[in-house]
């Protein structure tokens, strides 16, 4: 058994365990604070429990409010609502809005709450075995051909080269997580590319435990499928925030913070080699966090120890010794950066063609793109990271992040600038 209790009081949580455990000794109580931890996930539907248990309020928050939202979420677990009393007009209430049940929190007896949690559990039994019986015959496990234990899939995010993101709702704890699964079965001679691929990433980020970069928390096999399983930004990538428009100050704010999450990768040896704003996710905080490490490179960054004539990364974003399968350093993520800065002040890339290798001869060898006359002034600035020999660009990522952050103090007007 499996329950998640809402509640903000840890002595009425600690309660509610000893009712539990005293009937079912293994039961499990996932305990919310929804003081601190607010809101759950919006697309949390809690099916991995067998019951939630809600509180009528808590500082700042209405558990009626919470009832009735969680209530138009379809397929959510069966709710048990603790009024303050059985019979108040708050108990009323629940009763109408459709929770499954109703108790009094303040005189809660044990019989009550143990046959109560007995009738929400059938409950969802009936609701899981309606759900497996459906005509679409719908596995909720099943991530491109690969069922994941623990995880109920809510959609799919994306399409890439090599694999399928999903949206995925754990079933141990309140909390969506991206599961990134390789399309392709470990078969044959691509086995080995897509394998080292995910390794590496779930390695390098293993390394990374920062903020700046994205938290994995899992990697496995399941029916020949490799797969991740990483934190979930609900506030979406870089690329999304662009497209509502970004003004002058945001713009430089945002390239400050990925070359301070350049500088956290660099410093620990690991260049990312695909840097480009789906790759920039956005953290509830305002924060950024960098993603998808599977061509990151692990390499003394001083040394260049790319393999000569390697190409890969996006076209758009590469560097031109990148482009071009030549040795590169931690610099080529910052001429990344460079074409990620010009795209968020313009609202067009530097480079545009239709053929990817033309793009790639562009970033060797046009000039580059000059910025229109209100942003002049920072056009030094983006010169320098889009410099096309190393050597003239910043020669750090922190060197680079106090740039900007001297160019966000000296231009953050607040001006729209696409």
């Amino acid at each position: 058994m499996r329950l998640l209790v809402i509640d903000d009081d840890p002595e009425y949580r600690r309660l509610l365990r000893h009712h539990l455990s005293c009937v079912w000794p293994r039961a499990t109580c996932i305990e919310y604070d929804p003081a601190a931890q607010g809101p759950l996930p919006p697309e949390l539907r809690a099916q991995g429990f067998d019951a939630v248990v809600l509180d009528h309020a808590w500082e700042g928050g209405s558990g009626l409010a919470w009832l009735e939202e969680l209530l138009q979420r379809p397929g959510f677990a069966p709710i048990l609502y603790l009024s303050d009393a059985s019979q108040d007009a708050g108990a009323d209430r629940a009763r109408e809005l459709g929770a499954a049940a109703v108790l009094g929190k303040g005189a809660l007896g044990h019989r009550a709450l143990i046959e109560t949690v007995e009738e929400l559990v059938r409950q969802q039994a009936r609701l899981r075995a309606a759900r497996a019986d459906s005509s679409d015959r719908f596995d909720p496990n099943r991530f491109s051909g690969a069922r994941i234990a623990g995880y109920r899939r809510i959609r799919r995010l994306a399409r890439r080269q090599i694999s399928d993101l999903y949206l995925a709702e754990s079933e141990s704890v309140p909390e969506l997580a991206v599961i990134k699964v390789a399309r392709e079965r470990l078969r044959g001679e691509e086995v080995e590319r897509i394998f080292r691929h995910f390794l590496q990433e779930h390695e390098v980020v293993r390394r990374l435990r920062d903020p700046r970069v994205v938290r994995l928390y899992d990697i496995g096999v399941s029916d020949e499928h490799v797969y991740l399983v990483m934190e979930y930004f609900r506030r979406g990538d870089l690329r999304r925030r662009m497209r509502a428009g970004v003004t002058r100050a945001q713009a430089l704010r945002y390239a400050q913070q990925v070359a301070e999450a350049l500088e956290v990768i660099h410093s620990a040896g690991v260049l990312h080699r695909d840097l480009k704003p789906s790759n920039i996710m956005l953290r509830e905080d305002g924060g950024v966090a960098l993603i998808d490490f599977g061509l990151a490179l692990r390499a003394a960054l001083e040394a260049g120890t790319e393999e000569a004539g390697l190409i890969c990364g996006t076209p758009h974003y590469m560097s031109p010794e990148q482009g071009h399968g030549e040795p590169i350093d931690a610099r080529s993520d910052l001429y990344s950066l460079g074409v990620i800065l010009y795209e968020m002040l313009t609202g067009q890339k530097p480079y545009v063609a239709e053929n990817p290798m033309t793009i790639i001869y562009m970033h060797r060898k046009s000039p580059v793109p000059v910025l229109p006359p209100p942003l002049a002034g920072l056009q030094s600035l983006v010169a320098q990271l889009l410099a096309k020999e190393p050597a003239y660009r910043f020669a750090s990522a922190a060197a680079a992040a106090e740039a900007l952050g001297t160019a966000l103090r000296e231009f953050s007007d607040g001006t729209v600038v696409v």
